[in-house]
């Protein structure tokens, strides 16, 4: 069984295919944890007896004690994993054990996305009830352990069970204590147009983390970190990851206590955050998937992929392969007209692109960013035939119709804002503050959300759209709702989430054919919570091809090259005014879902004869790319290549690629020792009658072909012989 409960040393040992998670029930009936790690037959928990004894000594000190859900208020002076306001104005919490449940299957979250089991053979629960007895606040830990990945799933539910109101500061999804500090912690971090960039720095005393205060996951933090011990490389090294299935302000931090000890805790920021619980009521807390690693980095990456390419993500398009598309936006910005859109259409089904994605300035008077969000209706100056009109035209060249929305978001030139000024994110009285002159609209209230629905639906029930980019461009400010009470109004961040998710829900279920990807500004919410709605993103905004070398490679840590929109874009670069080839664009494009961003018109016909060339070979591989495991060789964080190598789950055909950035004079070839193939198979080199044993490819190397110049790449197909 995947968890067991030993009564006798009241001791749960939750096991997956090579991790064991260990906790134990103190005599004081405080739940603490014991060990995290490999499997070890026979277990042995005397060293926490040790620690036991020492924390309930003469002088009590709870710092000792390696807790699974520490409390404040008592003789634990490091951060805890919650924190609670008693009518009373008190914040001292204890809570000790009273039961547990273990069952088979997965519970879903009220509300909330989450992994999922298709069938309760996959996965065992197990609940562990703990309860405050002075406050009557009950608190229910969540552990789910999936059988056939490396993964267990953490979240918490509280209860109010008093006769008076219980006020939440702080509720964290998750909080493992480590006995030693011996690691070094990995965030994925940037900015726009640079995120996810891979850092790593030793922990030292104190609390090292990243969070965000946005109202968003962010460009500049992910929802993700990692603690790796010191000589972890790729494939070698014990690895901790933790990832937070949550969209908005998060916090992921580790304290180094006194005594060398590591408490990593993950969940909802507490900045400028609390929840009013009326007796009975409940609050759950986001999901938080960890994973435990002994194959590296790449063994974590292996996990997170795995579960959510086929447990997190959902609907029709999750097992199937995306189709290519050409979005019009770096081709005309806001100037444009029907003409000109089928133009590129026509120019797109030459080259075999199979989506045509109209962007942003179709509705309302949206000539520039200054105007109209909200006003979800056809620009008929620019489409005089509607979107129908449209969408058949496109239909009739032989491509979808793809259509890019930003229902979160309203223009103060707007009718909608003009009819409802007090439907967006403000406090009365102050400043409403623009960027991209634009406001949030208020999705923690009702009827925002019943509008949008309907709006949106209507919307897509217009024409024949396939395909949904859904955007969201700003960050919040002056935080507040109308509607909220002044004593809820710090609910506001996390109840706009709760709203959103109600909202995309809705639609996405509603319209179960169309290709949902979602978008902020690029990467600004590239985490496990949008995927669960829709299966794809657009990773950022920065097209440049070796800066999406760094994108992408720290992508890969937690999510999987499906979800990962990429697109070849023009030259110079409009984001860096790179000039980069044809050949590394459509290769770091090829690691991923494939896209266009230019204007194919204005290309040269050698141009259009290697994209399309590039088109027609993707759509060999697709199947391999999109779903195949990746495996990463040389990082572009680390010197002036980068590789990568994507596999079949079979090890039958693999991808090798190969980036250099910068030439440099008199340099010696690289030669690569691949990963993830298999020894015992022969790899026949797809073009050329090389064939190369899996061993010696693994142990001795390939040569990667010499090029000279800058912004050079090598794309290589193996197939088993």
């Amino acid at each position: 069984m995947p968890i067991y409960f030993d009564e006798s040393t009241k001791t749960f040992n939750l096991f997956s295919r090579d991790m064991q998670y260990t906790m134990y029930i103190d005599k004081n009936d405080r739940l603490c944890h014991a060990y995290w790690g490999r499997k070890i037959k026979g277990l042995k928990i005397d060293h926490i007896t040790d620690l036991y004894k020492m924390a309930y000594g003469p002088n009590l000190s709870l710092e000792l004690l390696p807790q699974e859900y520490p409390a404040y208020g008592a003789t634990d002076f490091r951060a805890p994993a919650y924190q609670v306001q008693f009518e009373d104005g008190s914040t001292v919490s204890d809570l000790k054990y009273t039961g547990h449940k273990i069952y088979n299957g997965k519970p879903k979250l009220d509300g909330m996305p989450a992994t999922y089991v298709e069938s309760d053979g996959e996965a065992q629960t197990l609940e562990i009830y703990l309860n405050d007895v002075v406050g009557k606040l009950g608190v229910t830990l969540t552990y789910t352990v999936f059988e056939k990945f490396q993964a267990i799933t953490r979240s918490v539910k509280f209860k109010n069970e008093s006769p008076q109101k219980i006020r939440i500061l702080r509720a964290l999804s998750a909080s493992v204590d480590f006995e030693d500090d011996d690691f070094v912690m990995i965030q994925l971090s940037g900015a726009w147009a640079r995120e996810r960039h891979i850092v790593k720095r030793h922990l030292v005393s104190g609390i090292q983390s990243i969070e965000s205060r946005r109202g968003a996951s962010s460009h500049q933090q992910n929802p993700f970190i990692a603690l790796a011990k010191k000589d972890t490389n790729e494939s070698e090294g014990d690895v901790y990851g933790f990832s937070l299935v949550y969209s908005g302000n998060f916090l992921a931090q580790v304290e180094v206590g006194q005594y060398e000890t590591a408490r990593v805790s993950i969940g909802i920021n507490p900045f400028d955050f609390s929840w009013l619980l009326e007796p009975l009521e409940t609050f759950q807390t986001p999901e938080t998937v960890i994973t435990y690693s002994s194959e590296g980095f790449n063994g974590m990456s292996q996990t997170y992929h795995k579960l959510y390419r086929s447990r997190l993500a959902r609907g029709k398009y999750r097992d199937m392969v995306r189709p290519i598309l050409v979005n019009n936006w770096e081709a005309t910005y806001f100037n444009f007209n029907e003409e000109k859109l089928l133009d590129i259409a026509k120019a797109a089904k030459a080259v075999g692109i199979e989506l045509f994605v109209l962007d942003d300035g179709w509705f309302g008077r949206r000539d520039a960013d200054n105007s109209s969000l909200g006003d979800w209706f056809v620009d008929r100056r620019k489409l005089p035939e509607g979107l129908n009109g449209l969408a058949k035209k496109i239909n009739d060249i032989g491509l979808q119709f793809g259509l890019w929305i930003e229902p979160e978001m309203v223009s103060p030139n707007s009718d909608l804002y003009r009819l409802h000024p007090d439907w967006c994110i403000h406090v009365k009285g102050r400043e409403r503050n623009l960027s991209r002159n634009q406001l949030v609209l208020d999705f923690s209230r009702q009827d925002v959300r019943d509008y949008m629905v309907e709006t949106i639906s209507k919307l897509l029930r217009s024409a024949n759209i396939s395909y949904v980019k859904w955007d969201m461009n700003r960050n919040m400010t002056e935080i507040g709702s109308d509607l909220l009470p002044d004593d809820r109004q710090r609910e506001t961040a996390h109840r706009y989430i709760l709203g959103l998710y109600n909202v995309i829900d809705v639609i996405t279920s509603s319209f179960p054919d169309v290709l949902f990807e979602s978008c902020a500004g690029g990467g600004g919410r590239f985490d496990p919570g949008m995927f669960y709605y829709m299966p794809q993103t657009w990773t950022s905004d920065d097209t440049d091809a070796m800066e999406r070398l760094k994108i992408q490679y720290g992508t890969s840590y937690v999510y999987p090259q499906i979800m990962m929109g990429s697109h070849i874009s023009d030259i110079p670069n409009h984001q860096v005014g790179r000039m980069t080839s044809i050949d590394a664009r459509a290769h770091v494009v090829m690691s991923a879902n494939m896209g266009f961003e230019l204007d194919l018109t204005k290309l040269s016909s050698d141009e259009k004869s290697k994209i399309k060339a590039y088109i027609s070979e993707y759509k060999k591989l697709r199947k391999l790319i999109q779903f195949g495991n990746f495996y990463r060789l040389l990082s572009p964080f680390d010197g002036n290549e980068a590789a990568w190598m994507i596999i079949d789950e079979e090890k039958n055909e693999f991808l090798l690629y190969h980036f250099k950035i910068l030439g440099t004079p008199n340099s010696k070839s690289t030669r690569l020792r691949l990963k993830g193939i298999s020894t015992e198979k022969n790899y026949k080199l797809e073009g050329t009658d090389e064939i190369y044993g899996g061993d010696e490819l693994t142990f001795e190397g390939i040569t990667i072909p010499h090029t000279l110049g800058d912004f050079k790449s090598v794309l290589m197909h193996f197939k088993s012989v």
